[in-house]
């Protein structure tokens, strides 16, 4: 999908960005772990704008012995930011998915044939547990696909349990999953083993998407940060990621 080598990480000075549209993010106020309230997440909207980002799908949660959100609960959060946003006369268009836990309700609302919040068009955002490693990506991944939905796997160099074995990734891949790479990872901020397996996916073409993850200020002072310094260009090079635009 692009080179390591693109001769513009010659020029880290640069400010750079690589998307427009982030396509996973906690910026819905008051339902998950991101932002608290309308707002903060106002805020955290200004530092998307700042850096070029000109419009996000958030992603709340939805994990069921943690946060138990529902398309009602999603849209509610959605509409009291949009109204915010309206009122500041902020033009930064948000819509809404979700982040979903692949746990058994995650499952038994696919095989109720609940409709699920799609990144876009069938595309759905999914994550596995930080603490277990998945027995079942086969079958998780069958499952998601036989429903006729496409599964992007969140932040797959977050998972310890894939250190060990960097092969997997490419299983991932071959079983259906796209991968999604945090763009702070590449800084850093979750430890060297998360910036090595990014590291190994970029340079192995697996990754099909990028997002900021954003939950926090702290986060949102990381990915400035790597914005201001042009340090993202050291590996991304110039190309730009087209997330549905």
């Amino acid at each position: 999908m692009f080179s390591l080598f693109n001769k513009g990480r010659n020029n880290p000075a640069s400010r750079y960005f690589p998307i427009t549209t982030d396509i996973h993010s906690h910026i819905l106020p008051g339902i998950d772990d991101g932002s608290p309230d309308v707002e903060t997440s106002v805020e955290l909207v200004k530092g998307l704008m700042s850096m070029g980002v000109t419009r996000s799908v958030a992603s709340p949660h939805i994990i069921s012995d943690m946060f138990r959100n529902t398309p009602e609960t999603i849209r509610h959060a959605l509409t009291a930011l949009r109204n915010e946003l309206k009122k500041q006369e902020i033009n930064f268009p948000v819509s809404a998915a979700a982040e979903y836990m692949m746990d058994a309700s995650f499952f038994e609302m696919l095989q109720k044939k609940e409709p699920l919040l799609t990144i876009h068009n069938n595309i759905i955002l999914t994550e596995f547990s930080y603490a277990t490693i998945p027995h079942s990506p086969k079958q998780m991944s069958f499952a998601i696909l036989t429903e006729g939905y496409i599964p992007i796997l969140a932040h797959p160099e977050r998972y310890p349990y894939y250190y060990r074995d960097y092969n997997m990734y490419h299983e991932l891949v071959n079983l259906g999953f796209k991968l999604q790479l945090n763009l702070l990872s590449l800084s850093g901020y979750y430890g060297n083993e998360a910036v090595k397996a990014s590291l190994y996916m970029l340079k192995n073409d697996l990754i099909s998407y990028l997002g900021t993850d954003l939950h926090h200020q702290r986060h949102l002072e990381g990915l400035t940060h790597l914005f201001n310094k042009g340090l993202l260009r050291k590996y991304l090079g110039d190309k730009e990621w087209n997330q549905f635009d």
